[in-house]
C-alpha cells in the first residue's frame, strides 16, 4: 500500500487534454468613396495592435470582397492599400464569439499624393482561445484511453464524471443530451444517451462539452450537451488511416464469488481494428469511417446485502459475464453543385450484438443456507441505420449559409431473456422476448449571417418519433415474473421547434440573446389489458431562453454571465410498461404518468490568461422542477423491491468548478480541473402504480460533493509523450440514499514512428484495480448497501497507420 501512495504522489504531479483553438474569418468589400463601384486588387494588411507586426493579408477579388481565415481573437489594425488611394486603417477587434466577422463595406478616398511603400514585417505567434460556452478537446491528445470507448474518454474530460449506472454526469448531473455530428440518433440516445460503452474512440475527431447551449440547440439537457463528432479528412487525393487495438481486463479478482456460482471472467481480451479512408477530387469528396469493437467484460459484480425492519437480512451476488460485438460504418459523399453549393449525403450502419451470462445467489446473512440461485442468459441485438442529407447554399459573404437537412434514423432493440430459477424443492424456466422498433425523422432549416459586430441565426426544427414495443412472456412452473405485465405500447412523439439567436461583440462587451419555441405532443398508448398502467401522454409549448454577457477587463481577464431554461423529458425506456428483470428481486419498471423536468441555470464564470497557460473558474446553480428519477419500494409481506420511474421532489445543484491548465516546461504540461457542488432534494411524497398502489415519501436530503481531475502530460525523448490522468469523486447523494467515493489513475504512453506517419502506444486504465461503487438506500421497511467490483482495470496496445 505504501508503494501506491509513492507511485500516486509520483504521477500525482505528472498530462492534458487539448482545446482546439478558436480561429475567425474576417471578410469585407473594397469601394471607391467616389463613385461606390468595387476595387479589386486592394491590398489588405492585418496587423497587431499592441506592436504593429504583421500578422496576414490579402487583395480584394473582380468584386471588390477579401477574405482572410484562421486569425485568433485579439485588437488588431487593418490597414488598406491601393494605387491612387489613401491608405486607410483602422482597430478591429476579431471576438471569439462567432467563427465569421464581416468588416461591411469599406470606401477608400481618392490620393492627392503618392502612395507610401507598404512594409511587411514577418512574424505570428500563437494566441489562446478565450471561449467560455465550448470547450472542444482532441480524443488523439487522450493517450490513456486510446482503443477504448466513448465513455471511457469521457469520463477522462474536465467536469466530466461517471454515474453508478454507467451513465455519464456533467457537473453532477447525468440530465446530458448526447450529440453525433451535431444531431440526435438512436446510438446514443434521443434526448438521453446509452450506448456509449460500446462506441469505439477510434471513430472519433474530437468532443465538445457546451455547459450553456444557445437557443440553436434543442431544449433538452439541463447539465449541457455533449457532442460526439466523428472523423472525416478532406485532403486531396486518396488517403486513409488504418489502425488496430488490442488488450486484457479484469487480470485478478476484485472480490470473490458468493459459493455455488460459475466463475468471473478473468483475462478478457479486447480487439478494436479501425479504417478511415477518404478520397477527394474535384467536385467530390468521398469518405469511410469503419471500426470494430470486439470486448469480454465483467459487466457487473455487484454484492448486495438488504436488510429489513423485521431482522430479516439477505445477502446476494449480481455476476454478470458479457460478450460484445459492436461494429459502426459511416461514409457519405460531399458534391461541390457550384462554389457555393455543397450536397452531403452519408449514411451510418451499426449493429451491436450482447451475450449476457449471470449468477445471482441469495444467501442468509451468515452465507450458511442459499436460499436461491437465479441463473440467466441474455441474447441482444441493436440495429441501427440513419440516413442524413444536408444541403448548404454560401453566400458570397463568407459565414452567411443557409442550411437544410433531413436526418431519418431507424433502430430495433431486439432482447431475448432466460432465467434459471433454482429453489431447493424445484427448479423453474423462464423465458420473455422484447421487440422494440424505433422510426425517427428530423428536418432542419438553420440560417446564419455574420454582422460586423456579431451575428445572427434562426431556424426551425421538426420531429416525428415513433417506437412500437411488444413484450412477449413464456412463464416456467411456479414463475416469480409478472405474467400479466407483457402486451404492447407505443410512444409517438411530434416536435415542431423554431429558433433565433443575436451574438454581439465589441471591444469590452460580448453579448448573446436567443429563445427556442417548441411545442411537444407526446403519446403513450398501451394495450387496454394491461394490469397496471393505461395510455397517457403530454403536450406542452415551452419558451427556452438564453442568455450570455460578458465583460472583458482587458486581453487576458474575462467575466461572463449565463442564463438558460432547459427541459428533460422522459424517455421512452423511462415510461416503458414492461418490467425489466436485471435483478431476480430488484425490478425495474418505468412510468407513463411522467411528465417532464423544467430546469433554469445560471452561471458566473470569470477566466485569466496567462504566459502559456490560463485559470478558468466558473458558480453555477441550477433548479429543477419534479425531478425524474427512481424510486425503490416494496409491496409488504414481499420481499422485493420495484425501482420505479417517478416525478420526485424538487432539486438545487449549487457548485464551483476550477480548470487550470499550465505549460510548466517544454516537456511537462499540467491541467487540474476540481468541481465541488452542493445538492438538495426537497421532501416528496410519490404513489407508485406497480404493482399495486403504494405511497413513498422522503425526508429533505442535502449533501456536499465534488471531484478533482488532474491531467498531466510529459513529452519524452525520441518523439514519445506520457499521460497520466488521476480521477478522485467524493461521496454524494440519490433520491433516497447516497453513494461513496471513488479513486482511480489512469496511464497512457505514445511514440511516434520516424517518418511521422505511423504511432504506438500502450495505455492502462484504472491502473491499481481501486474503482468501485459503493451505494446505501433507504426504503420503506428496508436499507440496501451494495458495493460493484466491476471490471474497471484494462491494458491495452496499438498502433494506427496514416497513409
Amino acid at each position: 500500500m505504501h508503494d501506491k501512495r509513492g507511485i500516486v504522489l509520483f504521477v500525482f504531479f505528472l498530462c492534458p487534454l487539448f482545446f482546439f483553438g478558436q480561429s475567425v474569418t474576417v471578410s469585407g468589400i473594397t469601394k471607391s468613396a467616389a463613385d461606390k463601384r468595387p476595387l479589386a486588387f486592394v491590398n489588405i494588411l492585418l496587423r497587431r495592435e499592441r506592436d504593429s507586426s504583421f500578422i496576414t493579408g490579402t487583395v480584394s477579388n473582380e468584386e471588390g470582397r477579401f477574405t482572410m481565415t484562421n486569425i485568433k481573437p485579439g485588437n488588431y489594425l487593418i490597414e488598406y492599400a491601393y494605387t491612387g488611394y489613401e491608405i486607410f486603417k483602422k482597430p478591429v477587434l476579431i471576438g471569439s464569439l462567432s467563427p465569421f466577422l464581416d468588416l461591411g463595406s469599406i470606401e477608400l478616398q481618392i490620393s492627392t499624393g503618392l502612395l507610401k511603400d507598404v512594409v511587411v514585417t514577418a512574424g505570428r505567434q500563437a494566441e489562446m482561445s478565450s471561449s467560455l460556452d465550448k470547450k472542444t478537446y482532441s480524443v488523439a491528445a487522450n493517450i490513456a484511453q486510446s482503443g477504448g470507448s466513448v465513455l471511457q474518454v469521457l469520463k477522462n474530460l474536465p467536469g466530466i464524471t461517471t454515474s453508478q449506472d454507467g451513465k455519464v454526469e456533467l457537473r453532477g448531473s447525468d440530465k446530458v443530451a448526447v450529440l453525433i455530428d451535431g444531431k440526435q440518433t438512436a446510438l446514443t440516445g434521443f434526448g438521453s444517451q446509452s450506448g456509449l460503452d460500446n462506441l469505439p474512440a477510434s471513430a472519433i475527431e474530437k468532443i465538445e462539452i457546451i455547459n450553456n447551449p444557445s437557443a440553436k440547440y434543442d431544449a433538452n439537457g439541463n447539465a449541457g450537451i455533449i457532442n460526439i463528432i466523428y472523423k472525416k479528412n478532406r485532403q486531396q487525393g486518396f488517403n486513409g488511416k488504418l489502425g488496430l487495438t488490442t488488450g486484457l481486463g479484469a487480470l485478478w479478482v476484485k472480490k470473490e464469488n458468493l459459493p455455488t456460482i460459475r466463475p468471473q471472467y478473468q483475462a478478457t481480451p479486447k480487439i478494436n481494428p479501425s479504417l478511415s479512408l477518404n478520397y477527394r477530387k474535384n467536385k467530390l469528396n468521398i469518405f469511410l469511417q469503419s471500426d470494430w469493437l470486439y470486448t469480454e467484460t465483467l459487466n457487473k459484480n455487484e454484492f448486495v446485502s438488504r436488510v429489513y425492519t423485521d431482522g430479516t437480512v439477505t445477502e446476494q451476488q449480481t455476476k454478470r459475464n458479457r460478450n460484445t460485438h459492436f461494429w459502426t460504418s459511416k461514409t457519405g459523399v460531399d458534391w461541390n453543385i457550384t462554389d457555393r453549393d455543397v450536397l452531403t449525403i452519408s449514411g451510418l450502419y451499426g449493429i451491436e450484438k450482447i451475450i449476457d451470462r449471470g449468477d445471482e445467489p441469495f444467501f442468509n446473512k451468515e452465507l450458511t443456507e442459499r436460499k436461491r440461485l437465479w441463473r440467466f442468459l441474455e441474447d441482444e441485438l441493436k440495429t441501427t441505420v440513419v440516413a442524413s442529407a444536408i444541403y448548404q447554399h454560401r453566400f458570397q459573404q463568407p459565414g452567411h449559409l443557409l442550411n437544410m437537412g433531413f436526418n431519418y434514423t431507424f433502430h430495433r432493440e431486439d432482447e431475448k431473456y432466460n432465467f434459471e430459477n433454482i429453489l431447493p424443492n424445484y427448479t423453474g424456466l423462464d423465458s420473455f422476448k422484447l421487440l422494440s422498433d424505433e422510426y425517427v425523422a428530423d428536418f432542419t432549416l438553420d440560417y446564419t449571417r455574420p454582422l460586423t459586430n456579431g451575428r445572427i441565426e434562426g431556424g426551425i426544427k421538426f420531429r416525428y418519433r415513433n417506437i412500437p414495443t411488444n413484450m412477449q412472456f413464456k412463464p416456467g412452473v411456479n414463475s416469480p415474473l409478472d405474467v400479466n405485465a407483457g402486451g404492447e405500447a407505443t410512444y409517438t412523439e411530434t416536435i415542431p421547434a423554431a429558433y433565433g439567436n443575436y451574438v454581439f461583440e465589441s471591444q469590452s462587451i460580448e453579448a448573446e440573446l436567443g429563445v427556442r419555441m417548441e411545442y411537444v405532443d407526446l403519446k403513450y398508448e398501451v394495450n387496454p389489458n394491461h394490469n397496471t398502467y393505461k395510455s397517457d401522454g403530454y403536450q406542452y409549448t415551452q419558451l427556452f431562453p438564453n442568455f450570455r454577457l460578458a465583460y472583458k477587463i482587458n486581453e487576458q481577464n474575462k467575466l461572463s454571465l449565463f442564463y438558460n431554461k432547459r427541459v428533460d423529458r422522459p424517455n421512452e425506456v423511462d415510461i416503458r410498461i414492461f418490467p425489466k428483470y436485471d435483478d431476480a428481486e430488484i425490478i425495474k419498471v418505468g412510468n407513463p404518468a411522467l411528465r417532464p423536468q423544467f430546469t433554469h441555470s445560471y452561471e458566473l464564470g470569470y477566466k485569466t490568461g496567462f504566459a502559456k497557460g490560463y485559470f478558468y473558474s466558473a458558480l453555477y446553480h441550477r433548479r429543477t422542477n419534479s425531478y425524474i428519477t427512481r424510486i425503490a419500494i416494496r409491496v409488504p409481506p414481499a420481499t422485493l423491491i420495484y425501482n420505479v420511474f417517478q416525478n420526485a421532489g424538487n432539486s438545487t445543484h449549487t457548485g464551483l468548478e476550477l480548470v487550470y491548465q499550465q505549460t510548466i516546461s517544454p516537456v511537462f504540461t499540467l491541467n487540474a480541473n476540481a468541481n465541488i457542488y452542493r445538492t438538495e432534494v426537497d421532501a416528496f411524497t410519490v404513489l407508485s402504480k406497480y404493482p399495486v398502489p403504494t405511497v413513498f415519501s422522503a425526508e429533505k436530503q442535502t449533501q456536499t460533493s465534488g471531484n478533482l481531475k488532474l491531467n498531466n502530460l510529459c513529452k519524452l525523448p525520441r518523439q514519445t509523450e506520457l499521460q497520466v490522468t488521476l480521477i478522485y469523486q467524493a461521496p454524494d447523494i440519490v433520491p433516497q440514499g447516497k453513494t461513496g467515493s471513488r479513486f482511480s489513475i489512469d496511464m497512457g504512453i505514445k511514440k511516434q514512428a520516424k517518418d511521422g506517419k505511423g504511432e504506438w502506444f500502450f495505455n492502462a486504465t484504472d491502473l491499481f484495480n481501486t474503482l468501485n461503487i459503493q451505494k446505501t438506500i433507504q426504503g420503506n421497511g428496508f436499507v440496501l448497501n451494495s458495493t460493484d467490483y466491476y471490471e474497471t482495470q484494462v491494458f491495452r496496445i496499438g498502433y494506427n497507420r496514416k497513409f
